[in-house]
């Protein structure tokens, strides 16, 4: 029997499902289908509230077959190869998949080897990450018992899920020192790969003052390159001069370095720097015009986030529903996202900008501000946004 869909979509994450549930609001008819081996479904910007001690990690949580949308078919496998040419995806439990359209989006995969003395020493030694949901209550652990010392929190030379995520739990650690009366015996040190704290000048500013007033020690163009997790020792390069300084600590938040599904790196449907080659506003591909990507593993050059994913969806499913009628991709997509950046247990500075990192905001007040209001818009209303509205193909 020949597996043959009008639309495959290789992923079930927040783009996949957003597409999937979007088309299938438009033509309840179409023929789609999506490939991913989960069994779970993660809300994942949950899990800085997580790692800071206001959520069960629980509630981020879903069976991923609840989630696909009714009348899609379900491939529970893990993708493996695509032959854009015979419009085959080929899957690494051996189903060939031919497809009239193809949507990508897998998301980006967790490289904690990357990182020297890393992997396999999460959830011990001091080492937490909120990026692991199986580890991210080690990160609360961590600062709910911290006494004092040096507080390291790192941000890799590499893209990752939602830039602003390694900087957002370092502030709320911060403010739980000072709650848990420890932080006078305490070091805090944000040391990033990255050129500056943020990408747009707007929120760099609220933020450098920030860190100056928290007494926050920010270092920039340092990467994490090797962590002696016995000795509570971490290992930094300079970006630019290549020198290396170990730093002792306490405890350390680290973010792994992160890239495309392997699978992917090898594909013809890649750039050279190994994301799915796409315009960067009607997010069709530059080769296969029956192709399209959006979200982490798509070479859109926005952030990485679910709310780049909120505005990429529409354009990918308004493109491809042309064609499917005939006609060409007509609906641009800005280079929209946003990042909620979490300043404390009660203020939010909520980011949002389009390409070239130009504001690009939906409040009418300042957002470059900490607000009381963006936190609770954090805490209760974006959850239910993911969940009942994206998840739904409601928005």
């Amino acid at each position: 029997m020949l597996n043959f869909h009008q639309v495959l979509v290789i992923g079930g994450g927040t783009a996949g499902i957003s597409v999937a549930s979007q088309l299938k609001k438009l033509s309840s008819s179409l023929d789609i289908a999506i490939v991913d081996p989960a069994e779970k479904h993660y809300y994942q910007p949950l899990w800085t509230l997580v790692g800071a001690g206001v959520f069960d990690k629980k509630e981020s949580e879903r069976d991923e077959s609840s989630l696909i949308p009714k009348g899609v078919e379900w491939y529970q496998e893990q993708a493996f190869e695509i032959q854009p040419e015979e419009n085959l995806v080929k899957t690494k439990e051996g189903t060939n998949i031919y497809y009239k359209y193809l949507v990508v989006c897998p998301g980006l995969q967790l490289d904690w080897h990357k990182i020297e003395g890393l992997e396999g020493s999460i959830g011990k030694y001091g080492i937490c990450s909120n990026y692991s949901y199986e580890h991210v209550d080690y990160t609360w652990e961590l600062i709910s018992s911290f006494a004092g010392g040096r507080a390291i929190f790192t941000h890799p030379n590499s893209p990752v899920k939602c830039g602003g995520a390694p900087q957002k739990i370092m502030y709320l650690a911060e403010e739980a020192f000072r709650k848990q009366g420890v932080r006078e015996q305490s070091e805090v040190f944000f040391q990033s790969a990255n050129a500056s704290i943020f990408s747009v000048d707007k929120y760099a500013a609220t933020l450098n003052d920030i860190i100056k007033k928290r007494g926050i020690q920010a270092d920039f163009k340092k990467d994490l390159i090797k962590i002696d997790g016995p000795n509570r020792r971490a290992t930094f390069k300079d970006l630019e001069t290549n020198e290396e300084e170990t730093l002792n600590y306490e405890m350390i938040h680290v973010v792994p370095h992160m890239s495309a599904p392997d699978f992917l790196k090898s594909s013809p449907i890649v750039n050279d720097a190994g994301w799915v080659d796409v315009d960067p506003y009607t997010l069709q591909h530059n080769q296969y015009e029956n192709i399209f990507s959006l979200g982490d593993a798509s070479s859109a050059p926005t952030s990485k986030t679910g709310a780049a994913i909120r505005k990429q969806a529409p354009a990918v499913v308004s493109n491809l529903y042309s064609m499917l009628k005939g006609r060409q991709p007509w609906k641009k997509y800005n280079g929209y996202t946003s990042c909620p950046l979490v300043t404390g247990y009660n203020s939010l500075v909520m980011a949002e900008f389009k390409y070239n990192n130009v504001p690009s905001e939906t409040f009418p007040v300042d957002q470059g501000k900490e607000r009381k209001s963006m936190y609770w818009l954090k805490k209760y209303g974006l959850p239910a946004m993911y969940w009942h509205g994206m998840m739904k193909g409601r928005m």
